[in-house]
């Protein structure tokens, strides 16, 4: 069944005092989507979010809502609703009329306000605190009032900006869930911006991947682990191994010094690429029956498996396995056609993927002074 566009972005562009935050994007929003913004701190996301919004104009380019074009209309008279980071509920407001604030607003009858909030005090698990002041509930209390507030006007759309960035960890995933059902309970598009991998791989129906104001990967969250468009994008979403090699030809590629079978193909004879290996898909195995061998430089227990860093001819490779080995063991690396990706150079060739710095991190941080300057080379306090 064909989806329905709902917002399309159009080679829109944006810079503030002279720099481009944003360079020609171009995105479809469908009806009942989930989509999440995926990128760093800097990469567009959020100024993105605010063009959707109406709270910024784009230099360049146009986002047309339901066929129409948005550009000189103003936040509040367009069918979107946000929820930011810091939630802006009102302290002197209780949960009831803090969600029912928007429709009194509105006039709506004092009858229908009652039973649109029940029904967000139903969705959003609130029922019994309609009395408390905002001031004693939890940051997931408080949160789940945002949501109400912004979900009972019924908007098409709504935004959400890096909504989950003060909570604690299993809080924020349990919200991470509530926000899933809540999007599946309304079939509301969800618009969502966030750094963090996970959450954008749990909850999206699609994750758009932003780098340096440019959209750099769009597709299911398994679509996006498992066939990253380049190295940004692969090392990004997770963890990855990122190799330059060589397509010897189809199905063939050499890297490490070896040639091995893989899944791919299309790319020229003899073509540099880059080879992406995600850490759970390397076997340990015997030294003496693998056509890579390597030296175990560092060992972290992770839980439910170990993270190994493994020297394998200069290039340190992360793996991760079920179990322990030792630090300077000499161990083999067994690679199975299916676990090699195959990728085009891009820009970001070669700046990701060796985990040489990420073992001198390691180092340096368990270093009790690392970071901290000889007391003779502190300037005095002015």
């Amino acid at each position: 069944m064909e989806k329905t566009i709902l917002i399309e972005i159009r080679d829109v562009s944006k810079a503030f005092k002279g720099t481009k935050v944003l360079q020609g994007i171009n995105l479809d929003i469908h009806d009942k989507e989930f989509i999440t913004l995926l990128g760093p701190s800097g990469c567009g996301k959020t100024t993105t979010l605010r063009i959707i919004g109406g709270f910024e104009t784009p230099d360049e380019g146009t986002v047309m809502f339901e066929g129409e074009d948005m550009s000189n209309i103003p936040p509040y008279h367009r069918n979107v609703n946000t929820v930011f980071q810091k939630y802006a509920l009102f302290p002197h407001l209780n949960v009831y009329d803090n969600i029912a604030f928007g429709l009194r607003i509105k006039k709506i009858p004092k009858d229908e306000i009652a039973s649109r909030v029940e029904e967000m005090l139903q969705m959003t698990s609130l029922v019994g605190f309609e009395k408390r002041q905002i001031s004693t509930l939890s940051g997931g209390q408080q949160q789940r009032v945002a949501i109400a507030r912004a979900l009972i006007n019924k908007p098409k759309v709504l935004l959400l900006d890096e909504p989950l960035g003060a909570l604690d960890l299993k809080l924020r995933k349990d919200m991470q869930n509530e926000l899933k059902r809540i999007q599946h309970l309304t079939g509301i598009t969800f618009i969502y911006v966030t750094h963090v991998q996970e959450e954008a791989l749990s909850m999206s129906d699609t994750v758009v991947v932003m780098a340096d104001g440019k959209i750099q990967q769009i597709g299911t969250p398994e679509d996006i682990y498992n066939e990253p468009t380049n190295a940004f994008v692969a090392d990004f979403i997770g963890e990855s191994n990122i190799l330059d090699g060589t397509m010897v030809a189809d199905f063939q590629a050499r890297f490490a010094g070896k040639t091995f079978p893989c899944v791919d193909s299309g790319f020229e004879p003899g073509e540099s690429v880059d080879i992406v290996i995600r850490p759970e898909d390397v076997d340990v195995v015997p030294a003496n029956s693998s056509q890579l061998t390597g030296t175990v430089t560092s060992v972290t227990f992770k839980g439910d498996y170990y993270e190994i860093i493994v020297d394998v001819c200069g290039f340190k490779w992360m793996i991760e396995t079920s179990d322990y080995v030792a630090p300077e063991t000499c161990i083999g690396l067994k690679i199975d056609p299916d676990a090699i990706h195959v990728m085009k150079k891009s820009e970001y060739s070669g700046r990701f993927g060796d985990y040489s710095t990420f073992s001198e991190e390691a180092e340096e941080l368990s270093d009790p002074n690392y970071g901290i300057e000889p007391e003779e080379d502190t300037p005095d306090d002015e």
